[in-house]
């Protein structure tokens, strides 16, 4: 005959309560990240009141431990963080990039010591600064030569006797290595190429001004040309009364005129050899004593560091070094608080599943009873994902820049309202 078990006891040794304590919630959640906040001591104590109602605990058993449900509290809010952090992250990293970094420890929160420490950037509002179109901004205005944040040099050379190019790389390179220039003069720009590139932004080789021909050599003060006598003097002797943009349009067309049929200096650079025109003391021109150009030297490297102000190279570039702690658990708000009840519910659901998971069946005296694991497991990770989806969908829609649509939609609804209200009218 078969011999029949007899278990010492017939009930689970392990069956969840249907209280919790606060004074236990410490010893029972992995990481400790909340556990110095009263508030979240008591939220996870009471969380286990929560499920043991939701799962039936009081009609059948629920093999979850307090210390499960902690845990599953602790990581629900830890998900909470995770999802605004990220959701805040976009909303200020544009104005963000290159400011001040952190250094985090393992639960993600800044070192103790840390010049942001305790800062809670988290839960600040930015001032909005276009950061990244500042640094564009920034670059494109160094290479077109009107501001930027790059050092702008001068060089300048002698130039020879009937020689017509001059490879300015090497020129300038050979200034920076030897700290002097051809004429043995310091220059500012000592070690600052090193077989780097620099990228001319300026040469002061132009044709002579021919606008004092047009004005008279009085500078124009009381000197009005008439149509005649253009070209050899002025007329210093005829005055005439004549709108301003005439005489603007016509020095225009006359130093265009004098640009396209007289001879005229120019130059042109192509891989930083510069070509004079005309060539020095061609047609009898005397030898020329320098010339000068603007450059600056082009940071191969994106990634090196200004030394005469704070560039942002080290600082933040992505969210990933935004320096955003854990929110803290006092500063989530009642909505917060009831997303984080539901995700921690869902979770212990699926602690259940997993344990009930392990066993197919139950025997029992006579009979066996089917656990419902897979129910479990599946509700459960349904919830979680509805739950983080519908998170993210909320904070998608309140984005800075949703919010700033949202308001021009207002006034713009505002005003179309108003069009169809009489005006009043005021009677002084």
């Amino acid at each position: 005959m078969p011999q029949e078990l007899a278990p010492i006891s017939r009930t689970s040794t392990i069956v969840l309560t249907s209280t919790g304590s606060a004074g236990k919630v410490a010893a029972g959640v992995p990481f400790g990240m909340y556990t110095g906040s009263q508030a979240f001591l008591t939220g996870a104590a009471t969380q286990v009141d929560y499920v043991y109602k939701k799962l039936g605990g009081d009609v059948v058993d629920i093999e979850l431990t307090p210390a499960n449900v902690y845990a599953a509290y602790e990581e629900a809010v830890l998900e909470y963080s995770y999802i605004v952090n990220l959701h805040q992250g976009k909303n200020v990293l544009a104005a963000s990039l290159g400011a001040a970094t952190g250094t985090f420890d393992h639960l993600g929160n800044l070192i103790v010591g840390d010049s942001l420490s305790g800062s809670n950037v988290e839960l600040r509002y930015p001032k909005f600064q276009y950061a990244q179109a500042r640094k564009i901004g920034d670059a494109v205005s160094t290479a077109a030569g009107f501001g930027g944040t790059e050092r702008i040099y001068s060089a300048s050379f002698s130039p020879g006797t009937d020689q017509q190019d001059y490879d300015l790389q090497t020129i300038i390179e050979a200034a920076s290595s030897t700290g002097t220039d051809d004429a043995g003069r310091p220059v500012d720009f000592s070690a600052a190429v090193e077989n780097k590139r620099v990228i001319i932004t300026r040469v002061y080789y132009r044709s002579p001004r021919a606008m004092w021909r047009f004005y008279g050599y009085y500078g124009g003060v009381g000197v009005v040309g008439n149509y005649s006598t253009y070209g050899q003097f002025s007329d210093d002797s005829t005055f005439e009364i004549i709108p301003t943009w005439q005489n603007k349009m016509q020095a225009i067309m006359y130093e265009d005129s004098l640009y396209t049929r007289t001879s005229h200096y120019s130059y042109e650079i192509k891989d930083n050899f510069l070509r004079l025109y005309p060539m020095p003391s061609y047609w009898g021109l005397g030898p020329l004593d320098r010339i000068w150009v603007d450059f600056f030297v082009d940071l191969i490297n994106p990634w090196d560091t200004n030394d005469r102000y704070e560039d942002g190279v080290l600082g933040i570039n992505n969210v990933n070094t935004l320096p955003f702690d854990n929110i803290p658990y006092g500063n989530i708000n009642s909505m917060g608080k009831q997303w984080i009840r539901k995700y921690a519910l869902a979770l212990c659901k699926e602690m259940l599943g997993q344990i009930r998971g392990k066993f197919t069946t139950m025997p029992i005296p006579g009979e066996s009873v089917t656990l419902n694991h897979s129910e479990l497991l599946s509700q459960a990770k349904e919830e979680q994902e509805s739950l983080r989806e519908k998170l993210k969908e909320i904070l998608d829609g309140i984005t800075y820049q949703e919010l700033v649509k949202k308001d021009a939609e207002m006034t713009e609804a505002a005003e179309t309202a108003f069009k169809g209200s009489p005006l009043p009218i005021f009677v002084g």
